[in-house]
Formats: structure tokens, C-alpha cells, sequence
């Protein structure tokens, strides 16, 4: 059994108690001793930590990598980051549970947040396939969430109606085997279809089901603009009704009609936990958003799925009529809101012809073109099959200093991988939370925020023996200098590499070694054991 010893490092536990300095043995995979500074001795391998900072593996708790971590492995883009488990199968849309036909309609819908790779086999159908699949080799941990949206294709279809009786209870037992093969939850996307069709007593239903297995329920809510604070009291509600826990995904307050009204959000989410409500949360430290263009259309135009709705856009009343929506009437798929076209920014494409639009605003291809700006939208998106994404700056500072000071609060990346210019926090969301929002800014203390993005996830996602430097734990380890720490990708330059993260490791394995990655594939699924009601 090789001994691996960090000497002399500043331990941050990942509890929020206050750092030590001490020595870290790793042995078989697992935290073998913790002893004060210079007491340990015999290791086939010693790293001096002095003025570095060891601390748990962090947990990306809102990751898009659901196809990226079976085509790209190596993740180098988390794993420069620190971060040793993700949560996936995000905002009600992912590749399990799935059939044939179902399959087809979400690789075309979400194509904008993973790609869609047709050299790929996308032969699993079950959850616990999918997780299987994982298992075959990946650079971090990864949890799964049952996908609702997902569940809605698979037994009611694309259409916007509600479902009948039958089809809830379909959907429930669809949930329920999910939970019993492995996955942590459910998630929810009700900005996008088909999961925003579900009305709030057919998510009920649901969460009753998640309950009943010790999961939590990860909804992308209906809004973030206008109507957020009633979007976010509709899940908290959710959360009384049904004894479900609820983690508030990527919880921001976005848009001009939001402008410090962070308080009125965590005084809500205060009162809930007062009254015994299981309420977690996690953001992003960036102020622009990001998701795929095409859900900025209204929910009526995707009323059938992908092929219904580039129909939609190649007739002209139909256009007419979601341009009214977009430019005039506010569209349920930007929040409620009319479309300021001066903050969207393409992010990535599909189609390589349209390479010169990543990076660009679509006032600014607008006015290169000189036709109106939903023009530039229309023709983007028919001749892109819908998979461009886009970056919404749309975002508060205030609103994202307040709600990350948050005792519930955890971190999450929300990032797309895939295009040309990604957000940055696909690159460097937890530097900066360390960096920026720590170091410089003095947010957050670096024991409690150290705490955000690992013990208090590892303590949401139920599991067992990770998140914290406890003797005995797995050892998904991050060594990093907390005077360098930093985030360097851009919005220019997006996919750049964080400074300080100097070490990690994944299951006791060197997936990053002073700064390179190894090609170490040491992770593994995670799945939820519902006898024991904790995550292994």
C-alpha cells in the first residue's frame, strides 16, 4: 500500500472550522492519518504544503456534463478548477431514463448544452445504465438527477397540455425506479419545455416520490425576471406540501425588475427553514447568464418539439407572432420579459458556417447586416437547428453578494462546455469564488466559503464519507495556494486555466500533479443507496 503525505499543510476540513497546520497521509483511496505538523513520518511520497492550503475535492453542484465527461474524460476544465464531484442531469432535461424516439428529441433540444456527438453510443436506456456507463471511466465523481422534463417526453410527449392521472402515476413509477438505480433527485427546467407544461400539482406529485427515496428536488424555476419571486415561493411551497427537500438551483435574481431585491429572496427562504422546510441553494459567482438561444422563443413554439417549432420559424405568422412575444408582449422563455437584444452574446454554434458569430452581440450582427435584431435571432436559429448558446448579461452584484452569504448556499458552475465562447465559469467558477470573492473582496472568509463548496454539498447530496478531511473519507483532495488562487478565463478568452490549484485528487488517484493533469480516470457514479437514505 503506497503512502502519500501532505507535510505541513494548512488544513481546511470543509466544516468551516478554523484552518490548522498539519500533516495528511492517503493510502489506499482514503484519508488514512491526520496528525499535527511533522509527527508523521515513513510515505513513498512527500508534498510539502508549506503556505498551501489542503482542503476536500469540490463539488459542482449545477454542471452540464452529462455527454462531456463519456467524450472528453479527462475534463480537464473541472479538474484545473478542483473539483471532484458533479452533479448532473440539470434543469429537467438529460439522456436518462430514455427511449429511442425520446432520445432523438432531447439530443436535438439540448444539443446547445452538450453537443450532439453522433460518433457517441448512446446505447444505455435506464438510469442505472447511464450510471454504469459513468463507471467505465471518468476524471471526477459524478450524481445524477432524474431529468422531469425527460420523464414529460417519455409518457406524455413534446405537446403543451396538462397530463391525465394515468400518465402522473407513469411518470412517478419512471421516477421512483431512477431513484432505486442510483440517481440523488430530481430535477426540473420550467423555462423550457417540455417540463414547463407541468403544472404545480403535477410536480407534487413528483416530489412526493423523491421524498419517499431521500433525494431533493433541483428546480430550475419558472422565472428569474419578472414574476421571480413568486417562482421561487411556487418550489418552496413544493418543500411544505410535500416534505421534500428542495435545493434552488442556480438561484439568482436576474433582470431589471430585480434589482436588489435579493433580501426579499433569503427572507423568504429564512421563513421556510424556520418552519422545518428543507431548503438548500446554489449560484454561480458571474453576473451573466447562459443557456442555448432558443429558449429565449415563447413556450408555445416549441409546443411539439424541435421539428414543430423550426416550422414555426420558417412560416411567417408565425414568425410575426413570436416576434410580437419576444420584442412587445415579454416571452415566458426570457423570464416574462421583452428581449434586450444588447445583452445577448453568442456563446457557441453547431453549424460551422456561423463560426463568425461567437463572441458577437446580436445588436452587433444586426447592425452588420442592417436588418432588425429578431431577424439576426430567426436566421440563427434555423440555420443552427437550434443549438447556438448564448451568454445573458442580465445580472446584479448586489443581488449575487447577498445570496451567496447565505448559510444554504453552495456552489454551482451552471457551465456549458461545448462552442467556441463558453462562460467563463466553465473555466473558473470555483477560483473565483476563492480568488475574487474571498481574497480580494472579502465576502466570504475562506474556512466558511471552502465550506459552501464542499461539506455543506457533500451534506445536500447525502454523501457518505466525502466533503470533509476526516480520517477514513475518500480521499478527493484539492491543494491550492490561497495567496494565487484565481480565475483567469474571460469572456474574451473563456477557456484559460485557473492559477494556484496546484494538486488533486480523485479516490486517493492524482488526477491533477503540480498543476498537469494525469489522465487519471479515478472517479466513479455516485448513487443514492434509498434503504440507508445517503449517497455512496
Amino acid at each position: 500500500m503506497r503512502r502519500l503525505l501532505f507535510r505541513g499543510v494548512d488544513i481546511v476540513d470543509g466544516s468551516g472550522a478554523p484552518r490548522y497546520r498539519g500533516d495528511v497521509v492517503v493510502a489506499d483511496g482514503r484519508i488514512a492519518e491526520i496528525a499535527g505538523p511533522g509527527v508523521i513520518s515513513g510515505a513513498d511520497r512527500v508534498i510539502d504544503g508549506e503556505n498551501l492550503v489542503l482542503a476536500p475535492g469540490f463539488i459542482d453542484m449545477h454542471a452540464h456534463s452529462d455527454l462531456h465527461l463519456l467524450t472528453e474524460p479527462g475534463h480537464f476544465a473541472k479538474l484545473s478548477q478542483g473539483v471532484t464531484t458533479e452533479v448532473i442531469g440539470q434543469d429537467g432535461l438529460s439522456y436518462a431514463p430514455i427511449d429511442e424516439p425520446t432520445l432523438a428529441l432531447v439530443r436535438r433540444q439540448i444539443a446547445g448544452w452538450n453537443g450532439n456527438p453522433t460518433d457517441l453510443d448512446f446505447s444505455w436506456r435506464s438510469v442505472a445504465d447511464y450510471l454504469d456507463r459513468l463507471d467505465r471511466g471518468i476524471t471526477p465523481n459524478a450524481a445524477y438527477l432524474v431529468p422531469q422534463g425527460t420523464l414529460r417526453l417519455l409518457v406524455v410527449g413534446p405537446e403543451q397540455r396538462p397530463a391525465t392521472a394515468d400518465e402522473i402515476a407513469r411518470m412517478r413509477e419512471l421516477l421512483a425506479r431512477g431513484l432505486s438505480e442510483g440517481a440523488v433527485g430530481m430535477s426540473s427546467g420550467l423555462t423550457y419545455t417540455p417540463g414547463m407544461y407541468a403544472d404545480t400539482g403535477e410536480l407534487a406529485a413528483l416530489c412526493e416520490v423523491v421524498a419517499q427515496y431521500g433525494g431533493f428536488y433541483a428546480p430550475h424555476h419558472r422565472s428569474y425576471g419578472a414574476g421571480a419571486l413568486a417562482a421561487y415561493a411556487e418550489m418552496i411551497e413544493l418543500a411544505r406540501t410535500t416534505g421534500c427537500a428542495v435545493h434552488l438551483t442556480h438561484a439568482t435574481l436576474n433582470f431589471g425588475e430585480n434589482r436588489g431585491r435579493a433580501p426579499e429572496l433569503l427572507a423568504m427562504i429564512d421563513a421556510a427553514l424556520a418552519d422545518g422546510c428543507d431548503i438548500s441553494l446554489d449560484t454561480y459567482p458571474y453576473l451573466p447568464g447562459s443557456t442555448t438561444l432558443s429558449a429565449l422563443l415563447p413556450s408555445w413554439a416549441h409546443s411539439g418539439g424541435p421539428e414543430a417549432a423550426l416550422a414555426r420559424l420558417a412560416d411567417p405568422a408565425e414568425r410575426a407572432r413570436i416576434a410580437l412575444d419576444v420584442d412587445v408582449n415579454g416571452s415566458d422563455g426570457c423570464h416574462g420579459v421583452t428581449v434586450d437584444w444588447e445583452t445577448i452574446q453568442i456563446g457557441g454554434v453547431g453549424n460551422p458556417e456561423l463560426n463568425f458569430a461567437a463572441g458577437r452581440r446580436i445588436t452587433e450582427l444586426a447592425a452588420a447586416q442592417g436588418i432588425p435584431p429578431v431577424e439576426v435571432f430567426f436566421d440563427l436559429l434555423r440555420r443552427d437547428q437550434l443549438a447556438t448558446t448564448i451568454l445573458q448579461h442580465v445580472g446584479h452584484e448586489e443581488n449575487v453578494r447577498a445570496i451567496m452569504r447565505h448559510p444554504r448556499h453552495m456552489g454551482g458552475s451552471d457551465a456549458i462546455l461545448v462552442g467556441a465562447r463558453p462562460h467563463p465559469r466553465a473555466w473558473g467558477t470555483f477560483p473565483r469564488y476563492l480568488g475574487h470573492y474571498v481574497r480580494e473582496l472579502g465576502v466570504l472568509g475562506l474556512e466558511d466559503c471552502v465550506h459552501h463548496l464542499t461539506g455543506r454539498p457533500a451534506w445536500r447530496l447525502r454523501l457518505r464519507e466525502r466533503g470533509l478531511i476526516r480520517v477514513g473519507y475518500a480521499a478527493d483532495l484539492v491543494l491550492f495556494d490561497p495567496a494565487t488562487i484565481a480565475d483567469t478565463a474571460t469572456f474574451d478568452d473563456p477557456k484559460r486555466q485557473a492559477h494556484g490549484i496546484v494538486h488533486v485528487l480523485v479516490n486517493g488517484e492524482f488526477a491533477l500533479d503540480d498543476g498537469a493533469p494525469t489522465g487519471r480516470l479515478a472517479g466513479r457514479a455516485l448513487r443514492l443507496d434509498p434503504a440507508r437514505k445517503e449517497t455512496r
